[in-house]
């Protein structure tokens, strides 16, 4: 099913983070809707105006990269890629421009958090992740009780990802990889990331044919790069392969292993929102380890929650966030929102995750 024009330019802005995403990055500076220009190997920004242009225009000659494929497979072979491995995934690779476009142009456009919930988190979503938790009730469960996960984050990272499967990428992902890393920009990040990838279609997980993806290499329904694969990926229903692209079970596992390896605490929720006082320093919010105070002392400086909400234990950890600075919403969260930043280093993916799976358990 092709999906509504917004619906792409949403997905394709979620995408824009794929290469660090599923990483268990540092908790660092959340990207509030807003991408930098990157910055192209030789220090200096890309203009504007080359964007549209492609890179034999602008950097490497594009006739070169059958010559840098030959290079890309010495190092496979270094590194135990056999040649039946090498000739299956490389036997149609080939050079991607747009690609090359989609890495160099992501949206620089600012959105507000109120803007984004509304985006991506349509009333159609939240129906439909509420009925794909109850459809799935015996595939979640044991999981959920095996990693100490609650199922209705599996779900929501499904359905944000992928829209439960429907929306995976369709780009050939050793071309796609072959390609970033000719370009030069994140040469090494990407390397290692098609190692992996080969890596994975020769222990027999995935065919070299239907190994498909992002433009940025995130694969299957939970939107994995290679390299998490490898690290996370997990056989939910027993049967010696990790088939993240058409296997729910193993979505559900390598979703709910990653949030458990990553720190996941199952006797505490992500977060809910707050009222400041009114001499709230900003300095105050944040996700850095010397922010942190209990959930009792933000009371007592004057942080109040949302009508409705359930106290959690006063001597619980507790950060403050500002999505939006102080001109917008604020946000008590606790330490799986930072497990939830590690799969996603934006406040409003993590936030739009919290509040997804609130609704499914509703």
């Amino acid at each position: 099913m092709k999906p509504p024009a917004f619906s792409v330019l949403m997905f394709s802005l979620l995408l824009a983070g794929c290469a660090s995403n599923n990483r268990a990055a540092p908790v660092s500076a959340p990207q509030n809707g807003v991408t930098a220009t990157p910055a192209l190997s030789s220090g200096h920004f890309l203009n504007p105006a080359d964007s549209h242009r492609t890179l034999a225009q602008t950097g490497r000659d594009e006739a070169e990269f059958p010559a840098y494929v030959g290079q890309l497979k010495m190092q496979a072979r270094a590194q135990g890629i056999t040649e039946e491995t090498l000739d299956s995934a490389f036997a149609h690779v080939h050079f991607v421009d747009h690609v090359i476009k989609s890495d160099r142009n992501q949206p620089e456009k600012k959105t507000t958090l109120d803007d984004y919930l509304r985006r991506v988190l349509p009333d159609w979503k939240i129906k439909q992740a509420q009925d794909r938790y109850q459809r799935y009730q015996g595939d979640l469960m044991p999981l959920s009780q095996h990693y100490g996960v609650p199922a209705q984050y599996m779900v929501a990272l499904w359905g944000m990802e992928s829209s439960f499967g429907k929306i995976q990428g369709k780009e050939d992902i050793i071309s796609a990889l072959s390609t970033l890393a000719f370009e030069g920009r994140r040469e090494a990040f990407f390397t290692k990331e098609l190692i992996a990838a080969l890596t994975i279609i020769q222990q027999g997980h995935i065919s070299s044919d239907e190994m498909k993806g992002s433009w940025a290499g995130a694969m299957g329904q939970n939107q994995f790069m290679p390299t998490s694969f490898l690290r996370y990926g997990a056989d939910g229903d027993g049967d010696g392969k990790i088939d993240i692209w058409h296997n729910v079970d193993d979505v559900f596992a390598s979703t709910a292993n990653y949030l458990a390896t990553e720190g996941w605490n199952a006797g505490q929720g992500w977060g809910s929102e707050v009222s400041l006082p009114v001499a709230f320093a900003k300095e105050q919010a944040g996700l850095k380890n010397e922010q942190v105070k209990s959930v009792g002392e933000w009371e007592r400086l004057g942080v109040r929650l949302a009508d409705g909400v359930s106290a959690p234990d006063r001597a619980q950890r507790a950060w403050i966030i500002l999505p939006d600075d102080l001109d917008g919403r604020a946000f008590i969260v606790y330490d799986n929102f930072r497990t939830i930043m590690h799969w996603n280093r934006s406040y409003y993916f993590a936030i739009s995750i919290g509040k997804l799976a609130d609704a499914i358990a509703q």
